[in-house]
């Protein structure tokens, strides 16, 4: 008998065990959740105060002291981010459907890989969510449980972990499960920052990203988010998971040494953070006389602000101010083959057994 045939075959006598007057009862269905970071619902004030809001009153987010922390916040930051925020999603907002790129897409990977993973009888379910903003890992947890899935596998969209990024999606799904009486089995998706199909589908979309520009890069820059250095300092794996994924990188495309660099973005505050920034090694190699340079994201899932605008934007910008000739951007993985294929590799690894 086949595990599809077993688990029909359990579910019906369930079925039939019950009492005739039993209320309905959904069970025996395993659920995946793929979670990012979150968005905005709009570029206006009020829904990119909502958004950053949440986001950065995360302790996991900003470490410091909420006395020091929250009279920053509400008296600087929330005034005057949300509206610069707002500009800067503004440029690379998806108007046909008015939401960002980052819910496009996510929405996109979710809908692949429920295509890609019917082949099991229709027993998974996928859903997405976002860690700030909507749709909530909170509601879509709980559709999941309601519809019949007992068995649900989180998925922090970040293959390198930091206590800012997975640990935080991790605490959420933590605090939904306190207030469900009937709590599904949770499994949560480990970092995959050193798995080989993950490596490898990065390098190919390097070189099927190159094919399409008239130029060789004489630099490749591998720019990873950055978190503060206390972070780093107090134990968090993160820094070490991006460079164990740019050497990765560069065995497997044959690469020289100096051929790829990594660097780190997105710094925030007056902490000092991982270093090389990206933006100052930008600049620094077209004063130097570097004349083509090529940038990519390997620590984001999905492209975003920080791929779209601060990089293929900011960058590219700061690049040729400074005498730079030919930058490109290296799109995320996204929703493509390549893109894909890594999810759904994870995904099944971390569902055996359950499958």
């Amino acid at each position: 008998m086949t595990n599809q045939a077993s688990v029909s075959v359990s579910d019906e006598r369930a079925k039939t065990a019950l009492p005739s007057d039993h209320p309905p009862v959904r069970f025996g269905k395993v659920g995946v959740l793929i979670v990012n970071l979150g968005t905005p619902d709009a570029t206006s004030y009020w829904p990119m105060r909502r958004y950053l809001r949440e986001f950065l009153s995360d302790r996991r987010v900003i470490e410091w002291s909420r006395f020091l922390w929250y009279p920053i916040l509400y008296g600087i930051v929330l005034m005057t981010r949300p509206g610069k925020s707002g500009k800067a999603y503004e440029e690379i907002w998806n108007h046909e459907k008015n939401e960002s790129p980052l819910r496009t897409i996510t929405r996109s990977q979710s809908e692949k890989l429920a295509e890609l993973l019917k082949p099991e009888g229709g027993r998974v379910q996928v859903d997405w969510a976002m860690r700030y903003g909507t749709p909530s890992i909170r509601s879509r947890l709980e559709a999941l449980k309601d519809d019949g899935c007992d068995r649900i596998l989180v998925f922090p969209l970040y293959p390198q972990y930091s206590a800012a990024t997975t640990a935080t999606v991790n605490d959420e799904v933590c605090r939904a499960l306190l207030e469900m009486r009937w709590q599904p089995a949770i499994r949560t998706v480990p970092p995959y920052h050193d798995d080989p199909v993950y490596i490898d589908a990065l390098v190919q979309s390097v070189s099927d990203h190159l094919k399409t520009v008239d130029f060789v890069p004489d630099k490749i820059l591998t720019s990873f988010h950055g978190i503060p250095q206390s972070y780093f300092k107090k134990g968090d794996p993160y820094h070490c998971h991006c460079h164990k994924t740019a050497r990765l990188m560069r065995e497997q495309a044959g690469w020289d040494g100096d051929k790829l660099m990594l660097t780190f973005q997105s710094r925030f505050g007056p902490e000092e953070w991982l270093q090389p920034y990206t933006d100052k090694t930008v600049e620094a190699l077209a004063k130097d006389g570097v004349e083509n340079v090529a940038v990519m994201n390997p620590g984001f899932v999905a492209d975003c602000l920080e791929t779209l605008e601060e990089i293929a934007g900011e960058a590219g910008e700061i690049f040729e101010e400074n005498g730079g000739k030919n930058f490109t951007h290296i799109p995320c993985l996204n929703d493509s083959d390549l893109g894909m294929r890594v999810i759904e590799h994870v995904v099944r690894r971390e569902l055996s057994g359950w499958l």
